[in-house]
């Protein structure tokens, strides 16, 4: 029962259960990590610090404790996620006869298949639509592996119309999907899903393709041998990460995740008033998901509220609990809950559009905004963050870098607060970075998605080469 509220996403439901799993078997698989995710989006932080020293010291015993969600959104450590994800790759995908026996194929086309759950209204949609479009068909072949429902939303047309082949695996067994991608000769494939919600990752443990790389979906490595490449950059990923990481590092020369211009926010203009936002003083947001939020960053959101009089910190209202309990602990600190301002959730359109109410995004660690910081971007709201150890900590700051703003990623978080606070006392400062924001979304290459697609198309015909050469994976960097 606790495994099933949990994959509704009713987790204040199932922590009781949890807990009643783990008195009777304390060393159940995976669900201690599992209450603690569950603790976590509910922003219930009373046995934080003692559930992460326990978490840190079974996984560094090679116990099956945390699975994947929770490592990157809890471990701080490069060595000690791949670590968590090697575990669940032993555990849950064990080596498999592979599908793909050693052929060269020998196509006019580079066969490129992208496999994932989310060709429809969802962010790796929305990130890597553009990329669909723009692909060269002279030279690439593109195939979608689709098992994920067909919402019938706009973006699911348009992706669909994007592909030269858009393959519906929907109720579909692992090994037919991996069968059927063998059938189609792929030459590339490309895992959106990672270890995300709804992942196959069993059909790449079947390898059916002679490259198989790790992509934009899960921020990390797999910790799998089945997985050739993992897409980065060099902030997300750098050289000296390679050893924490099982795939082959890709380098993409500005930022591994993918955007375009094609995101229209809503017309209508919106008053702070109507949003529950007072109608002056000065707002700080975050519209991360709760589990990201922690104490240490809470702390310091708490003290530039105290810093900044009249200011408000406006968040995501994620769920009841989460809700319920961030304002418990602003009152603990000694702030008016009432300066906490709570978003429901909203079409795309809307949701972009309210961003031009705030003021500055407080970005959040060890896991990073990343198509929520895209978002912010977009729509010319500047972003602070502090840049982590991990692929998760260091998103907005690539994606920063590509717009531009380098100057807004610290590194402590002691120097992201006090950004934060002189940003907002200075207006003038922080009106010319949001102006400079707006310039460079049409010059920067974070929003040029025909570029961005010629570096990764660079990267798949550098991996090809390797391949067609009888060449092993080996990591490189995409020039720019």
């Amino acid at each position: 029962r606790a495994h099933v509220l949990f994959e509704l996403q009713r987790y204040a439901q199932a922590i009781p259960d949890y807990e009643a799993l783990l008195a009777r078997d304390p060393g159940h698989a995976y669900s201690a990590g599992n209450l603690m995710f569950c603790r976590l989006q509910c922003c219930d932080w009373s046995s934080f610090e003692s559930d992460r020293t326990a978490m840190l010291a079974r996984v560094r015993a090679g116990q099956r404790v945390v699975p994947p969600v929770l490592s990157v959104a809890l471990l701080d450590s490069a060595a000690d996620q791949l670590t968590a994800a090697q575990i669940i790759a032993r555990d849950k995908f064990p080596p498999a006869p592979p599908l793909w026996r050693g052929e060269i194929y020998r196509h006019d086309r580079i066969r490129v298949a992208y496999v994932s759950a989310d060709l429809h209204a969802h962010a790796t949609a929305v990130l890597m639509a553009g990329v669909f479009e723009q692909h060269d068909r002279r030279r690439f072949e593109t195939i979608a592996i689709s098992f994920g429902r067909d919402d019938g939303s706009p973006l699911r047309g348009r992706v669909q119309r994007a592909f030269d082949r858009f393959v519906d695996m929907r109720g579909k067994t692992d090994g037919e999907i991996a069968q059927a991608m063998r059938a189609l000769e792929i030459d590339i494939a490309v895992d959106l899903k990672g270890y995300t919600s709804e992942a196959r990752p069993a059909v790449f443990s079947l390898k059916p393709a002679p490259i198989q790389v790790n992509y934009l979906g899960f921020p990390g490595t797999m910790g799998a041998p089945f997985m050739d490449y993992l897409i980065a950059d060099p902030i997300v990923a750098p050289a000296e990460h390679q050893p924490f990481y099982s795939e082959q590092i890709v380098r993409l020369a500005q930022t591994y995740q993918p955007n375009d211009r094609s995101r229209e926010p809503a017309q209508t203009t919106v008053a702070r008033e109507s949003a529950g936002l007072p109608g002056s003083g000065f707002v700080f947001c975050c519209f991360n998901n709760s589990y990201k939020i922690q104490p240490p960053v809470f702390e310091a959101w708490m003290r530039l509220l105290r810093d900044i009089p009249g200011s408000v910190l406006w968040l995501l209202a994620d769920n009841e609990a989460a809700t319920r309990n961030l304002k418990r602990e602003a009152a603990s600190r000694g702030i008016d809950p009432g300066r906490l301002v709570f978003a429901a959730r909203a079409s795309l359109p809307e949701h972009l559009a309210r961003h031009r109410l705030a003021d500055l995004f407080l970005d959040t660690l060890p896991y990073n905004a990343h198509t929520t910081a895209s978002d912010a971007l977009w729509m010319g709201l500047p972003i602070v963050t502090c840049m982590g150890n991990t692929f998760a900590g260091r998103v907005a700051a690539s994606l920063l870098n590509a717009a531009g703003l380098a100057e807004l990623v610290t590194k402590s978080l002691t120097d992201y607060e006090a950004l934060a606070l002189r940003l907002a006392r200075n207006p003038e400062a922080l009106a010319a970075i949001k102006s400079r924001l707006v310039e460079n979304r049409e010059t920067m290459p974070l929003f040029d998605a025909s570029r961005f697609t010629r570096h990764l198309e660079a990267a798949y015909v550098t991996m090809h080469e390797r391949h067609q050469r009888g060449l092993p994976p080996a990591g490189f960097a995409v020039p720019n």
